[in-house]
């Protein structure tokens, strides 16, 4: 179980991020320190149906481990099934989503509706738990709105049900990802089970991790939007949880570097085609907050020649370093 293997205390998780987590954003987050990553939801219906699209969310390496995959649905025989064909293609954790709050997902009855459907829930959680021989955790919000918050009730159902870790984003389905997280649900939860709780929501900031973890005695994190532009967050919570020093902050030639090596590993996994038009979101997260990052993210954001995109980002980074050394002492 995971609570006897303890590999989760005190760790950072990669979260499922729709058009974000393929393999290669999953490589460049454990190349600094990410404990386990996980694939984008995945449909349990476009598993069982074989469907090309979906089946690619699973495409993974031999480097690519402990991996973690997120399904999705709302009947416990084909959830069931997705979970056998998810376990065969390598997965170390199966994690069942009764979280998201997407409309067609809550319209299909799965997602975040099962919050307000417990018997259903556990029936899910029963069916996948039994199989599948890898670990089975399950992923919910707070609850259905403010004045229905279930997180408590609904973690004991998993836990009965035999999950081995319950990961909490913690917002209502009706906040989606605005407003505030509440962190006091998952210090509840925390105190509610015996099995490990895996905190969620606002985690921007190595800091942030750190005063979740100390305001709710959770067991490790798990990170989503916080690591847009900022895959090296894993390392800077490493070193807070660990009391090794302050956040880790890359230099800016080794952002540059991590930027080039990141497209590359995009190219090499989609195609150039692919991997020029879909980047483009990187790049602007990548360079948010750096000086003259306005100009650059303006004109790379309809840039459609790959050479053109790469020329302009290599000036930008030599006139940020040229604008650093100018302000130095």
């Amino acid at each position: 179980m995971f609570k006897e293997i303890n590999w989760l205390k005190d760790k950072a998780l990669l979260a499922p991020l729709a058009g974000i987590s393929n393999l290669p954003f999953r490589m460049i987050a454990r190349s600094f320190g990410c404990s386990l990553a996980f694939t984008e939801m995945i449909s349990a219906n476009g598993l069982i149906r074989k469907s090309e699209r979906t089946l690619d969310y699973l495409k993974t390496s031999a480097e690519d481990i402990p991996l973690g995959v997120q399904i999705f649905g709302a009947e416990p025989e084909v959830m069931a099934q997705a979970a056998r064909i998810v376990e065969g293609c390598g997965a170390a954790l199966i994690d069942i989503n009764m979280g998201c709050p997407v409309r067609k997902v809550i319209k299909a009855g799965a997602g975040a509706d099962l919050m307000r459907d417990p018997v259903r829930a556990a029936d899910i959680i029963r069916a996948v738990k039994k199989a599948v021989s890898v670990e089975v955790t399950v992923k919910i919000r707070s609850g259905w709105s403010l004045n229905s918050i279930n997180a408590i009730d609904f973690a004991r159902i998993a836990e009965d049900c035999g999950a081995a870790a319950i990961i909490i984003h913690a917002r209502t389905y009706d906040q989606g990802f605005s407003g505030k997280a509440d962190w006091s649900v998952i210090a509840g939860v925390k105190k509610a089970v015996g099995i490990p709780v895996i905190g969620n929501g606002d985690i921007c900031s190595p800091r942030d991790a750190l005063k979740m973890r100390e305001e709710t005695s959770c067991d490790a994190v798990m990170v989503g939007r916080g690591t847009l532009g900022d895959p090296w967050i894993f390392k800077g919570i490493q070193q807070l949880f660990s009391g090794a020093g302050e956040e880790y902050l890359p230099t800016l030639s080794q952002r540059h570097e991590i930027i080039n090596a990141h497209w590359k590993m995009e190219t090499e996994f989609s195609g150039q085609k692919i991997a020029d038009k879909s980047f483009r979101k990187h790049l602007l997260w990548y360079t948010k907050g750096l000086p003259g990052s306005s100009r650059f993210r303006q004109v790379a954001s309809i840039m459609t020649d790959r050479q053109a995109m790469m020329d302009e980002l290599d000036r930008f980074f030599q006139s940020v370093d040229q604008l650093a050394t100018e302000i130095l002492p």
